[in-house]
């Protein structure tokens, strides 16, 4: 098993990130996100813009396996955040996932948010193991919200408790 430091991300790993977010968006089936990313913007979605809370990288050897991040994008319930996750597809490395959710839910309890939602696709079978594998549990089922190209996906929706009445868990 490779061995995974996990860190802070920065706008200067954004490039590397975009590189392996896009490899995911091209080989199409998992995530809801469809257009390819450019390093700035991928930094202002998910490093250091307006919505974005953390992103951490999971740094193997002089590469990065993959990558997290909380946000608050849209009409979130105030205490809550979106999580999303990216692992590099090649090569695959055991453990990215795991690691990086927990240097995640520390931060999310450092910040007093109390729910982290994951939003997947139903058809993304390895995204919702991971975020079952997490601990987080199916609250909601967005029924056929349409993809690019018209195709018809529901989103499963997941939650996290981090904190129960501010006390952690």
């Amino acid at each position: 098993m490779a061995q995974l430091t996990i860190r802070n991300a920065t706008v200067d790993d954004a490039a590397e990130l975009c590189g392996l977010i896009n490899e995911i968006i091209e080989a199409g089936g998992t995530t809801a996100l469809e257009d390819r990313f450019s390093p700035e913007l991928l930094a202002d979605w998910f490093i250091s813009g307006e919505f974005a809370l953390i992103c951490h990288v999971a740094q193997a050897g002089s590469g990065l396996a993959g990558f997290q991040f909380l946000s608050r994008y849209g009409d979130l319930p105030k205490r809550w955040s979106d999580i999303g996750t990216f692992a590099r597809l090649n090569p695959k490395i055991p453990g990215v996932g795991t690691a990086l959710f927990a240097a995640t839910r520390s931060a999310a309890k450092e910040r007093n948010i109390e729910i982290i939602n994951a939003t997947i696709r139903a058809d993304n079978i390895g995204g919702l193991a991971y975020y079952e594998k997490m601990g987080f549990s199916t609250y909601n089922t967005l029924k056929k919200v349409p993809l690019k190209d018209g195709t018809p996906m529901d989103r499963i929706q997941k939650q996290f408790q981090v904190t129960k009445n501010g006390s952690g868990l």
